[in-house]
């Protein structure tokens, strides 16, 4: 369901009507949230996806964007294996002061509000899976059990030789690094040796480290995109949380659950392309339209 071949032009295209293209009468999603509630009770499967309206919400900057910049940089610059054979110092400074910054925040309402939801309802025989396309480890922070990181983590990395993969919540990463990364235009750069920079402790190994994150231009992982395939045919509800609905391959999740009657609801901040093909629309910051939307129902007995 998921694995389609569509390009983002085709799926703006898909979502939207484009010029000269037929019209098609779309109904405004339901904001009731009374009958929003009446399908959480009954939900046995619920599938939530959350994008960076989430992390926003507890300060994360997402380097995209006006304004959105690490020194003169925007994600995209750095984010690639390019930018990372040519300049791995720099791109590790991008990332350690991503790391050291995300050490100061905590997850909000919304993030709370999953997890606890995730937690009541696993008590009932209900099931709650979180599929993020944050590298934060905020739902983690906040509670959350079932996560699927369709981007990967800030505090995971993986080693360019032999490929492990392995937690890393060690700050500095390395002793290179402590002090560095500061976000000002003015900084310069550190060049740090590349024997300086994270290096694997598998024995015998010592290869260099990379943050394990999907770059731009690389594939997400398929064994991941396996389980989320998985949890979106299972899934009876769906929410869309905090997500702008334009990133393939995440975009296409919910219209896909959506296409096949399942109810999705979207709480974002603004419509997205992908607005209308859902069942309800909650406008607004999704740490205070979320939390009534999770809380215990009255029909609950555990």
């Amino acid at each position: 369901m998921i694995v389609s071949r569509l390009t983002y032009r085709a799926l703006t295209s898909h979502l939207c009507t484009g010029r000269g293209g037929p019209k098609i009468e779309m109904t405004r999603p339901s904001s009731d949230l009374a009958e929003f509630r009446k399908v959480f009770a009954k939900a046995q499967h619920i599938a939530i996806l959350t994008g960076a309206g989430v992390s926003a919400e507890s300060g994360v900057p997402t380097f995209r964007g006006a304004g959105g910049y690490w020194r003169k940089w925007q994600s995209q610059d750095l984010a690639t294996p390019s930018a990372f054979s040519r300049s791995p110092s720099l791109v590790w400074e991008f990332y350690h002061y991503r790391r050291e910054l995300m050490l100061t925040k905590n997850p909000n309402p919304a993030h709370i509000a999953i997890a606890e939801c995730e937690a009541r309802l696993a008590k009932q025989g209900r099931s709650v899976v979180v599929i993020t396309q944050n590298i934060d480890e905020l739902h983690r922070r906040a509670g959350s059990k079932h996560v699927l990181e369709i981007h990967g983590s800030l505090f995971k990395t993986r080693c360019t030789i032999c490929g492990n993969i392995a937690a890393n919540h060690k700050s500095p990463i390395c002793p290179a690094l402590e002090g560095k990364g500061a976000p000002d235009p003015k900084a310069e750069d550190a060049r740090i040796p590349v024997e300086d920079l994270p290096r694997c402790e598998e024995e015998g190994c010592n290869g260099l480290l990379r943050p394990h994150v999907v770059w731009f231009g690389e594939t997400l992982d398929s064994d991941i995109l396996t389980a989320v395939e998985q949890e979106l045919d299972m899934c009876d509800l769906c929410l869309v949380v905090g997500t702008s609905s334009i990133v393939y391959p995440a975009a296409m999740f919910a219209p896909q659950v959506a296409a096949r009657g399942v109810p999705v609801a979207e709480f974002n901040m603004e419509d997205t392309p992908a607005t209308l093909r859902f069942r309800f629309h909650f406008d607004g910051p999704c740490g205070s339209t979320l939390p009534p939307a999770l809380e215990r129902h009255e029909t609950e007995t555990v």
